[in-house]
This record gives structure tokens, C-alpha cells and sequence, in this order.
């Protein structure tokens, strides 16, 4: 057994980790798959937001432009805090 094995120390590390694995460029049809978007709202939120490369015959979305973009978009939670039901 190797002795590269290096436990993850804390769970602060898993989320950083995480990012580092991730792809920083996807290509449309990742995004699709991804994001769980249509082909041609992606394409115009990828290009409202400036997220879009091309080269060539290759279009890449950068997904750090596109997730900050799309964070816009987040609405806050509706429960009510009561503990009623909410309406």
C-alpha cells in the first residue's frame, strides 16, 4: 500500500478540493447537462453573463463568470419563520 493516502484534515478541505476538480471551461453540451438549461437560454445567459470562448470551431463557457452570474437570479427562502404554515 502506498503511502500517498493523505486524509482529508477537516471538512473545511472538501468544498476547496471540490473546486480544484472541477472544470473551469465546459463546452455547451456539459453546461446542458449541468445546469439543466435548454440549449438556447443557455447560450443567452452564457452570453448576458460574458462567459462565452470561441476559438475555431469550439465554444467553451467559463463557469466561474457563469455561476456568479446566475447567482443574480437567487431568490431568498419564503417560509415563513412562525412556524405557521406559509401562504
Amino acid at each position: 500500500m502506498s503511502k500517498t493516502y493523505k486524509p482529508i484534515k477537516s471538512m473545511k478541505e472538501v468544498p476547496e478540493q471540490l473546486r480544484r476538480l472541477q472544470r473551469e471551461y465546459i463546452r455547451y453540451q456539459q453546461a446542458e447537462l449541468i445546469y439543466s438549461l435548454s440549449h438556447k437560454k443557455l447560450l443567452e445567459l452564457a452570453s448576458e453573463a460574458g462567459a462565452i470562448y470561441r476559438f475555431d470551431s469550439t465554444v467553451l463557457i467559463n463557469r466561474e463568470i457563469f455561476d456568479a452570474y446566475l447567482e443574480r437570479f437567487h431568490e431568498p427562502a419564503t417560509i415563513n419563520d412562525k412556524g405557521g404554515d406559509a401562504k
